[in-house]
């Protein structure tokens, strides 16, 4: 059975690395780690909950009575208003020195709210389930390189058990009450990772993305909204080389029903030239120089017969299209690991006189298999009146509008 969730009902956070998929129902259903083209974790967005998920919301279940970003920020917050009491959910993914973190912090608001956590964790596009085991107080989930750390900053008042190769938790919320998750993505062989607090984790990412957002000269109307969609796709620049990805996700048809269901993962040089244009217009030229320097790395040397990644390396020169059994896809056919063929005309999407190069490393775009793919992909997002960017599935053949959310 397949998500039953909307596009448009999932909003986006990020750490300029990577990025995931929160739906209306406090489910995060797409979560690539550590990486933007790294093998998600998270994938019910293509196929079921038994693909990964992380779910946090009350007990009684159902959609947010309302969300929206906290100011100028990637800081998403979302309210439920139950029969006893109301209860805040706030999502965001800090910066990194190194670990990516997911942070979970709920916040009572009033009355007394139960709530529930359902962590399912999937590596390797929901093919890999991983060993759970406890360490020092901490749930620790290992599967080949990966291996994810959960805490809580409330074990006294929150009840975690396993059953059926899912974490549990329960507890409940009064007015004035915090209780803290963070999810950390570790190297399975390297010693524990040093972990982060939560609440100074909130606070330097608020202050490093409104000093971010501080830049924007833009002045003209619906500047709120614009602002919006500039921080949305500074979502999707990856920070370490430059690089910037047309979209997070991979699999979403450009058309319901459609075919053309590709991973797209992938820094083109026309959509990354659409992001450059807003980002500029609006004084944000760092991105720009950063992008420029990303593009000379990747199509240095010769480019024939194989084309060059950001590293350096090697691409192979093309990538055989390959149909993922067993998902059920979004709202119809199922993914497909594409791979586009390789242009070598300057006027292709692709970058000039190479195919597509990844924003780290290329690997085969291939979602469900025991590969980590690479990709991009790109869709317009619309301005939510409640603040939340708001997205959904669109084609390649134009307006990228200015934001870029929740991508094929």
């Amino acid at each position: 059975m397949g998500v039953t969730q909307l596009i448009e009902d999932y909003a986006l956070i990020g750490d300029l690395q990577t990025a995931a998929l929160v739906g209306r129902d406090g489910s995060i259903d797409w979560l690539c780690l550590p990486r933007f083209d790294s093998a998600a974790c998270f994938a019910a967005l293509l196929g079921d909950e038994e693909k990964g998920h992380w779910r946090i919301a009350p007990s009684g279940g159902g959609p947010c009575t309302r969300r929206s970003y906290r100011g100028n920020s990637l800081i998403l917050e979302s309210v439920w208003e139950t029969g006893s009491g109301t209860v805040k959910v706030t999502d965001f993914m800090p910066q990194r020195d190194r670990a990516p973190d997911v942070v979970r912090i709920v916040e009572g608001l009033s009355g007394a709210v139960p709530m529930r956590s359902t962590l399912r964790l999937r590596f390797d596009y929901g093919n890999i389930v991983p060993w759970m085991r406890r360490t020092n107080g901490h749930r620790v989930a290992i599967a080949g390189p990966d291996s994810v750390w959960l805490r809580c900053d409330a074990t006294d008042r929150v009840k975690t058990w396993g059953q059926q190769y899912t974490t549990y938790s329960s507890f409940t919320v009064a007015e004035g009450e915090k209780v803290a998750f963070v999810m950390t993505w570790h190297p399975s062989h390297e010693p524990q990772p040093e972990f982060i607090d939560p609440y100074e984790g909130l606070e330097h990412s608020l202050h490093d993305w409104e000093e971010w957002a501080a830049r924007c000269r833009y002045e003209g109307p619906y500047r709120e909204a614009v602002l919006r969609s500039l921080i949305t796709l500074k979502a999707l620049t990856y920070a370490p080389t430059g690089g910037i990805v047309a979209a997070p996700t991979t699999s979403l048809p450009e058309e319901i029903g459609g075919v053309r269901n590709w991973d797209y993962r992938y820094c083109w040089l026309r959509d990354s030239t659409l992001t450059l244009g807003a980002l500029v217009a609006a004084g944000c030229t760092e991105e720009a120089g950063a992008w420029r320097d990303w593009l000379l790395r990747a199509v240095a040397g010769d480019p024939e017969p194989t084309c060059r990644s950001c590293t350096g390396s090697p691409v192979s020169a093309g990538f055989p299209r390959r149909t993922c059994r067993g998902w059920a896809g979004t709202r119809g056919p199922g993914p497909s690991a594409p791979a586009t063929r390789p242009s070598i005309s300057s006027s292709s999407t692709c970058t000039a006189r190479s195919s597509t190069p990844s924003i780290w490393r290329e690997r085969r775009a291939c979602a469900p298999s025991r590969r980590r793919g690479t990709s991009s992909s790109a869709c317009s997002a619309s301005w939510s009146p409640t603040g939340a960017s708001r997205t959904r599935a669109c084609g390649r053949s134009g307006g990228h509008a200015g934001t870029s959310c929740t991508p094929r």
